[in-house]
């Protein structure tokens, strides 16, 4: 059952992400950086500054070193290096509120996708309904850009590589791996990532050149530790309970506040068409927002008959007779 304050902790990294876009972009202006650059500073900034939070706690010398821990750590830093390279070059070729759009607005398409093929069955009623407004909404957005502003096709193109690496982030990272919490991962995976994109950033024009000024360094501090640092730990938190469809459609409190502050700082259009895209994808965000608790009928039937209100799971293919299963309480690994 997913906690209430799990739930909290996803919306939260949602919202800080939606900020993460436009901190990219006003970082790149503002030190002339590349997107390559950019997507290295994030990593290596983000993971740095948590290194730094670990070694105050203690804790750098009580991380796990099993075969799980460093597998996860690993595949996290690959997925995490290809999404950012790939969100930012988004970024730069088709703006920042169209390529975070696309970017969130796919990737519970791919996670409700993958779950319902390994699942062997359809997605529920509530979960389709909620993709579907999340997949009207992503294509009000693209299909209603304003003419005079032309969307670049890699720019998509790009932004869909990135929501694929975002949905396998999240399947990844969909079960705990004891002694490995958020915070570790984030720290571990995070720097490790910013290490392999190091080459992509040197060959990119410009290469890794530091900013200047007051201004850049500003906004630079403020993408590792806001939208990175401090929303990844609370993503990969929450997933403890937060099953994959669900986090990945709260995830898209990111593209919407990232479209409201493109259009408010940085002269950016979405048009009407847009601003009813971003409506129907909050909407679906509340359609499958978490339920604390089980119906009021079904708790007095359980009681009635005199079953537990909460049985343990059946084997795949089993069932309980006079006993309804109720899914989505734990998605599997397409859970992110």
């Amino acid at each position: 059952m997913t906690r209430r304050s799990d739930f909290v902790l996803v919306a939260l990294a949602g919202v800080l992400w939606g900020t993460g876009g436009l901190a990219g972009a006003e970082l790149g202006d503002a030190a002339r950086l590349s997107s390559g650059a950019v997507a290295d500073y994030r990593l290596l900034g983000g993971g740095g500054a948590l290194l730094v939070v670990l070694a105050a706690l203690g804790r750098l010398r009580g991380l796990p070193r099993s075969r799980p821990a460093v597998t996860r750590v690993v595949a996290t830093a690959v997925l995490i290096a290809a999404f950012e390279a790939a969100y930012f070059e988004a970024v730069e070729r088709a703006g920042v509120a169209v390529a975070t759009l696309v970017t969130l607005g796919t990737a519970p398409l791919l996670v409700a996708g993958v779950t319902a093929v390994r699942a062997r069955s359809w997605p529920s009623r509530t979960t389709t309904s909620a993709l579907v407004l999340a997949l009207s909404g992503l294509g009000a957005l693209v299909l209603g850009q304003d003419p005079s502003h032309a969307v670049d096709p890699w720019g998509i193109g790009l932004a869909l590589v990135a929501a694929a690496a975002f949905a396998a982030i999240t399947g990844v990272n969909a079960r705990p791996v004891p002694g490995l919490d958020g915070l570790a991962v984030t720290a571990l995976a995070f720097t490790l990532g910013g290490l392999l994109l190091v080459p992509y950033a040197l060959a990119s024009p410009g290469g890794l050149q530091l900013p200047t000024d007051g201004t850049g360094w500003a906004w630079l501090v403020y993408l590792a530790v806001v939208p990175t640092a401090a929303a990844y730990s609370a993503y990969f938190t929450g997933l403890r309970t937060v099953p994959a469809t669900s986090a990945t459609l709260l995830s898209l409190l990111e593209p919407v506040t990232a479209a409201v502050l493109a259009v408010a700082l940085r002269d950016e259009h979405l048009g009407l068409f847009g601003v009813l895209g971003a409506i129907l994808l909050v909407s679906a965000v509340v359609v499958l927002r978490p339920r604390a608790s089980a119906s009021p009928r079904m708790v007095a039937l359980g009681d009635a008959a005199g079953l537990p209100r909460h049985p343990a799971p059946s084997e795949p293919g089993t069932s309980t007779p006079g006993v309804m299963r109720v899914s989505d309480s734990r998605e599997g690994p397409a859970a992110r």
